[in-house]
């Protein structure tokens, strides 16, 4: 997953976070802020933030300084005697602000891989200061006046393609985020941001809260019956972590998944189960339902605003499905395709559950993972207790990094002298075929409890050019991978594994860019092509020249046998079905929340109605997607969940074009590296693709991958 907090404009802050009112900054001791880490230049290696002497009481007062500098640059800009020129007007406007990004790129990538009670009450108070920044930025009249007298004139100058890209994104953006509006709807326009900003805030709060709040302790061991030794060694050392006897099971992935894959206690898999599915949906001080109705009215009143149907409409203009109806129209395909299978799939797993002793006539929710692992098991011979030894994480780290060599001539060197966050995490140099410097990365991988659940990459530090020097970009990798334990390493689930690739993919997107601007750079791209480099990444998981290279075994040194590859191979379709039907139903909801005036119907409702179209297993009371679908109302994929199914047509059909000429083949690697992954947003995704591709993708070869067709 793209992160949820990525700034895509530099100067504009476009929609990432939103505002309150402005509180000019005073500061009574200036010798403090000679002392402040993010207002001195960063003498660390390649610039890197130096995060050990980053302390909390130093983000406001750095932010509000940065807002002050960044006003003036700005300030600066509109005052200007000169006429308006691309230069003068466009990318000054595209350089403001250096300061603020410096800043607030850091304390949101804490808030959520780092966070504290404290630091989210300083986020909190943040939010609406940087909001108002970009607010007082779009909806200055005299700035958007000089970018439009430099649009107007644009095919009157010598502009290459990144300066014209930049030129167009800049005046959509001023319109796209209210300079057209009146006075009267510019003031309804800033609180509407003002309020989102809280509201998505909040949000994530909840979700984080209830994640972390519930514990299932289990003291009797005949409870854990069916759990492999693997998912009791950590439960009994988090146990011990918090001073408990027992085994500790929390709703953390790498503790939820296996106790729901394995565990032959029903009861405690339903408990479990409602736990992980109520999160924002209980009668607590962390519900998310009201929080939803209000976000949803405000993205609608937002967009009709600004002269849009609805927040879709608006969200979906600068994509590559371009409008509200082709994603319903897309999905009701996927569900067309994938619906028929996963019927059959799940009338198997049901008799499968029978033979093993299911008393029901339907499966439950939370039985469908416990039988789901058992037939795939029985199927294949196949489970987590048998491919995790292989899958150290060290060792996939490393493979990783291999294939990267192997395809883009990367080489990742870790660097001790660059300060991390929290002692966990590793940073490395990123070189080029030619011994260049190209990155920093840094890898974060496992869950803590003040990190958010799920999986990401961010931007650290955007790549650009500046003076002359390509500035090279800093991007972090951050997942909740299952922990070494006493006895053991950190050993990956083969799900982990395709995860790892999946953010690598989008770290790679970040790491190779080469452009101008940093608002062009990277994965700043429309948001149904950004899944592209992750997803394709995940396929070299399932290629045994590929596993080959990483998967060995953490005691013995093997490297895993063909036996095992050609059951992965075997069991990559299994149920997958039910999978696209589970995606295609995420993105029903989005888009139903999005794609029409709200109506004020309660969660519950709309979650019925789309589960009648997309859940072949009965849907329990007391639980629900949306409270906890921190994708959508706590980051920016609202109107853009179908993304992954999007870009899964987009990355089976890419993949086909290595396997033609081989996996690792350079002819067709550059031409990927060439026309994706170094492009970022400077051209139309479209005409990207086809300039790899030579032609527009089809969705035959993703239908042909996932087996819902013949």
């Amino acid at each position: 997953m793209l992160s949820l907090q990525k700034l895509t404009s530099r100067a504009l802050l476009l929609a990432a976070v939103t505002p309150v009112a402005f509180a000019q900054p005073v500061f009574a001791q200036q010798a403090k802020m000679s002392e402040n880490p993010f207002l001195q230049p960063y003498r660390t290696p390649h610039e890197t933030v130096p995060f050990n002497l980053i302390k909390n009481e130093h983000y406001l007062p750095a932010l509000k300084e940065a807002i002050v500098r960044g006003k003036k640059e700005i300030d600066a800009i509109v005052n200007n005697p000169a006429k308006p020129t691309f230069e003068n007007t466009v990318v000054a406007l595209e350089r403001a602000g250096d300061d603020v990004n410096k800043v607030s790129a850091v304390l949101f990538n804490l808030n959520s891989s780092e966070t504290s009670p404290e630091l989210q009450g300083i986020v909190r108070e943040a939010s609406p200061l940087l909001t108002e920044y970009g607010n007082d930025i779009s909806l200055n009249e005299k700035l958007f006046a000089r970018v439009k007298a430099v649009y107007e004139q644009r095919d009157k100058l010598k502009l290459d393609g990144q300066d014209k890209m930049l030129l167009e994104k800049s005046y959509k953006g001023f319109a796209r985020n209210g300079a057209n509006l009146s006075e009267a709807d510019k003031a309804k326009f800033r609180e509407i941001s003002k309020e989102l900003s809280q509201l998505s805030l909040k949000f994530g709060e909840n979700v984080l809260n209830e994640t972390n709040e519930y514990e299932l302790l289990i003291t009797d061991e005949k409870d854990l019956a069916g759990l492999p030794e693997f998912a009791r060694e950590a439960a009994k050392q988090t146990a011990k972590q918090k001073g408990k006897e027992g085994w500790l099971f929390t709703l953390q992935a790498p503790s939820y998944g296996p106790f729901m894959q394995y565990a032959d206690n029903s009861e405690l898999r339903k408990k479990l189960y409602l736990a992980f599915n109520s999160r924002g949906f209980q009668n607590n001080k962390n519900n998310n339902e009201q929080t939803i109705q209000r976000l949803v009215q405000l993205r609608y009143d937002r967009a009709k605003l600004l002269g849009y149907k609805t927040h879709a409409d608006y969200m979906l203009e600068d994509r590559m499905a371009g409008s509200n109806d082709r994603v319903k129209e897309f999905l009701d395909e996927m569900l067309g395709h994938s619906k028929p299978v996963a019927e059959r799939q799940l009338a198997d797993l049901t008799n499968y559950a029978k033979s093993q002793g299911f008393k029901g006539q339907n499966l439950e929710m939370w039985d469908f993972g416990y039988y789901s692992e058992k037939l795939k098991k029985e199927r294949y011979n196949l489970d987590d207790e048998t491919l995790k030894p292989y899958f150290k994480l060290d060792n996939v780290l490393n493979g990783v990094f291999t294939v990267a060599n192997k395809l883009y001539g990367l080489t990742f060197k870790e660097n001790k002298d660059i300060p991390v966050y929290n002692s966990e995490v590793k940073a490395y140099d990123v070189f080029d075929e030619n011994g260049k410097f190209l990155a920093v990365f840094y890898g974060d991988y496992h869950p803590r409890p003040g990190k958010r659940a799920g999986a990401w990459m961010n931007g650290i530090r955007s790549q650009e050019m500046l003076n002359g020097v390509d500035i090279r970009p800093h991007v972090v990798n951050v997942c909740n991978f299952t922990r070494p334990t006493e006895t053991k390493p950190s050993l990956l689930t083969f799900n982990e594994v395709t995860t790892l690739f999946h953010e690598f993919g989008h770290g790679l997107h970040g790491m190779l860019t080469k452009g101008k601007y940093s608002s062009l750079s990277g994965t700043s791209v429309a948001w149904d092509f950004v899944e592209l480099p992750s997803q394709v990444m995940e396929n070299w998981c399932y290629e045994p020249e590929a596993l080959k290279l990483f998967a060995k075994h953490y005691q013995t040194g093997e490297t895993i046998p063909q036996e095992l590859i050609d059951k992965i191979r075997a069991s990559q379709n299994f149920l997958a079905g039910i999978g696209a039907m589970r995606q295609v139903k995420l993105g029903m909801i989005d888009m139903y929340w999005h794609s029409q005036q709200p109506t004020g119907e309660s969660v519950a409702d709309v979650e019925k109605k789309i589960d009648q179209k997309t859940s072949l297993i009965p849907v329990p009371a007391g639980v629900a997607t949306s409270p906890a679908f921190s994708h959508v109302f706590a980051g920016g994929y609202s109107s853009g969940y179908y993304s992954y199914k999007w870009a899964e047509v987009l990355d089976a059909d890419a993949f086909e074009a290595f396997k033609e000429k081989g996996i690792f083949n350079k002819e067709v690697a550059d031409k990927f590296r060439r026309n994706v992954l170094e492009k970022g947003g400077s051209e139309k995704p479209m005409e990207l693709y086809k300039k790899f591709r030579g032609r527009e993708p089809s969705p035959q070869a993703m239908l042909r991958r996932s087996g819902l067709v013949l």
